[in-house]
């Protein structure tokens, strides 16, 4: 191919638009289902979702896809190549969700049970979202020099399985039962994306399919609503009023600094898996014949998060898996072009809220059940067959978690309830609420931890299932996992008392006992457990 001038080639190409409306629904999917979770969930001021949490939040994908755009179109200048694919930028799906639904909503609530008005207890709770975006950030840009290491230290089975538990229960359970409150309108919706991303199966019109769905069942919502033929309780959404919201740096994040403590065992592996995922991305772009270097897919994904969160944003950016399904559908740099405009100026003049405003929660769920899935499944393809049940055992602490989303919810339960069910003890030892919670504080390192030490075990490795059981010992004594702490505090372990002081002191017990077991084991002659492999 002979080599074309970069001003030359143009900056659209037809194949351009369909990444365009995959990549913004994807986006558009994303931030409706961050307003669900806060407004529908735990009754957030819309006013401070709309106008502080998602311009900053736009931002970051604005910058991130601005620079992929760049980083392409500098691709095609050295290879002298017309057929470049930019990486593709978005909101992450899996963490922007566990964001909403572990963090942001949860801190929302404790702010609340300690005396701030809703609106004051919001814009701490943005504080602290935004806070934890510059933690993410810096974080995923040390990683992003040493990312390659970290992934080589731990088994991709213990990455994979840790956010598989969480994409099966938080993204797949929890909006399926939002999905299925609108039966008719939620199910024809799951149907149709089944049917055009799980299927593969074909349409009578040339429009992406998960557009499409969007579509029908947006129609079917407010059709069968205004026709009273809906469920109980429809009525028009208010418009959001078109305003310009300008994202500019603020030192908020400064104040929402303290509050995040509780959450870095949360905030770090979404950080981590985020850097992972580029690595991954970044080899399959390579696969594809779009050889971007590594550090700088990385590097851009930590700016644009911490840009975000400089400027209100409360959700991290990350380049999307798929890039060769882009550039199959023809899409060259114009399609990322395009999505960030879109989104970043959607975020300042207003026209993305109102968007979202309108698109149904029973609409916006069933395409995260799909992500969902789709990550469930990958966390088993993706891993060698002798470590499945290694992923497994990584889904079993989310399972608690999600109980302690529900348990902890005043709504569900009361305080004095909850509190009198973890304290309580029996013959068989502390009691099911404590089990469930100490088990579910933590959860994705913990099952980072269990899969790493039976991956281990599967593959002969005593001495390395032993280290990381003593990490996790330590881990427990203040609390990074298996905190008894019902809100998954962090805390000094001489400062516990009473039955608190027990059960972590049990936990850590547990681990080393276990090491300790392991380490005489592996003290016998050496046998290779697969002689087939």
């Amino acid at each position: 191919m002979s080599a074309i001038p970069n001003h030359s080639r143009p900056w659209f190409v037809a194949g351009d638009l369909n990444g365009f409306f995959g990549l913004v629904v994807d986006n558009l999917s994303i931030l409706g289902f961050i307003a669900m979770a806060l407004i529908g969930i735990y009754g957030f001021p819309s006013e401070v979702v709309y106008q502080r949490m998602f311009p900053g939040t736009a931002l970051g994908v604005l910058v991130g896809n601005l620079l992929y755009t760049w980083m392409a179109r500098r691709l095609m200048a050295k290879t002298g190549r017309d057929d470049v694919t930019a990486m593709p930028l978005g909101l992450d799906a899996p963490t922007s969700i566990g964001m909403a639904l572990l963090v942001l909503g949860p801190a929302f609530v404790v702010f609340k049970q300690q005396g701030l008005a809703p609106y004051d207890a919001a814009i701490a709770t943005w504080q602290l979202g935004m806070a934890s975006l510059i933690v993410m950030g810096v974080f995923k840009l040390v990683l992003s020099f040493f990312g390659e290491a970290v992934t080589r230290a731990l088994p991709r089975a213990a990455l994979l399985g840790s956010i598989g538990g969480a994409a099966l229960t938080l993204l797949g359970f929890l909006p399926l039962v939002e999905t299925l409150r609108s039966p008719v309108v939620g199910f024809v919706t799951f149907g149709l994306l089944l049917y055009v991303l799980a299927a593969k199966g074909r349409l009578p019109v040339r429009i992406p399919g998960v557009l499409l769905a969007f579509i029908v069942g947006t129609a079917l919502y407010y059709g069968l609503g205004l026709a009273g033929l809906g469920m109980p309780g429809f009525v028009l959404p208010e418009p959001v009023p078109l305003g310009f919201t300008l994202p500019l740096p603020t030192l908020g994040f400064i104040e929402g600094l303290p509050h995040t403590v509780p959450y870095l065992p949360l905030l770090l592996p979404f950080g981590l898996l985020m850097v992972v995922g580029g690595i991954n991305v970044s080899e399959s772009a390579r696969a594809a014949g779009d050889d971007y270097r590594t550090r700088d897919v990385l590097l851009v994904e930590a700016v644009s998060t911490l840009v975000a969160g400089v400027c209100g944003g409360v959700a991290q950016t990350t380049p999307y898996i798929g890039q060769p399904a882009y550039k199959h559908m023809g899409a060259r740099s114009g399609y990322t072009l395009l999505t960030g405009l879109f989104i970043g100026l959607g975020g300042i003049l207003g026209y993305v809220s109102a968007l979202v405003q309108w698109l149904p929660l029973a609409v916006l769920a069933p395409i995260i059940v799909y992500v969902g899935l789709d990550i469930t499944v990958q966390a088993f393809h993706e891993t060698p067959r002798r470590h499945a049940i290694a992923v497994a055992l990584g889904f079993l602490p989310s399972i608690a978690y999600l109980l302690n989303i529900k348990f902890g919810n005043p709504a569900w339960m009361q305080p004095e309830t909850f509190a009198g069910l973890y304290n309580s003890t029996d013959q068989h030892g502390i009691s099911d609420m404590a089990a469930i919670v100490t088990l579910g504080n933590g959860f994705i390192i913990t099952a980072m931890i269990w899969v790493t030490a039976l991956v281990a075990m599967i593959d002969g490795q005593m001495r390395r299932a032993v280290l990381a059981l003593l990490v996790g010992a330590a881990l427990t004594l203040f609390g990074f996992i298996h905190s008894v702490d019902p809100r998954g505090g962090i805390y000094l372990p001489w400062a516990l008392e009473g039955l608190p002081r027990i059960i972590m002191w049990q936990f850590f017990g547990a681990y080393v006992a276990l090491a300790a077991v392991l380490g005489l084991l592996s003290l016998q002659k050496s046998v290779d457990p697969h002689p087939d492999h």
